[in-house]
């Protein structure tokens, strides 16, 4: 009799030995490579569902590169040669008159070198009501050179009578001497 229970005892240790192996060294490993797949499956959905919300904006996004390119075709044009300047300043004066605008100071700055562009600093100031001062920035803006605006300073007068004090600093920009044409 003892040889038999030491017999059941070999076969459930042998059987338990087997199934701890079976755990650890099978079951465990698969059970791993398991959630690892899962998990990649599931970063692969996430970038699937990612990819096609922005196939959605691809036609948004062809149609805004269109109208920028149509903006900066011919940004050339709107940047003349130097000798352009002195035009410049009297369209700005004559805007100024046009809009009935009082004390008109035109003050060109120093000329800087840039990015393959020259670009000339205006100081302008003047006198008006706050719609004749936004209707001659809206002509400004309008003109067929390009002009950035930089500041725009407006100061109340001291009896409120509606008038407004404007600074105003652009830059304006010329081509270089090698691409004048």
């Amino acid at each position: 009799m003892l040889f038999r229970e030491r017999k059941q005892i070999v076969i459930c240790v042998a059987a338990g030995a087997m199934v701890t192996a079976f755990v650890l060294f099978r079951y465990l490993p698969l059970r791993q490579r398991i959630k690892v797949v899962r998990q990649k499956k599931a970063a692969q959905r996430l970038v699937i569902s990612n990819a096609s919300m922005e196939e959605v904006q691809i036609p948004v996004l062809k149609e805004q590169l269109l109208k920028l390119r149509q903006t900066v075709e011919n940004y050339k044009v709107n940047i003349p040669a130097k000798n352009d300047f002195g035009v410049f300043l009297q369209q700005i004066a004559d805007l100024m008159s046009k809009h009935n605008l009082r004390e008109q100071v035109i003050a060109p700055g120093k000329e800087i070198v840039a990015r393959g562009l020259t670009c000339i600093p205006v100081d302008m100031q003047c006198k008006g009501t706050l719609a004749q001062v936004f209707e001659f920035h809206k002509r400004m803006q309008k003109l067929d050179r390009l002009v950035r605006i930089e500041q725009i300073k407006l100061d109340n007068d001291n009896d409120f009578s509606g008038e407004v004090s404007m600074q105003t600093k652009v830059v304006i920009y010329y081509r270089p001497q090698s691409e004048r044409g």
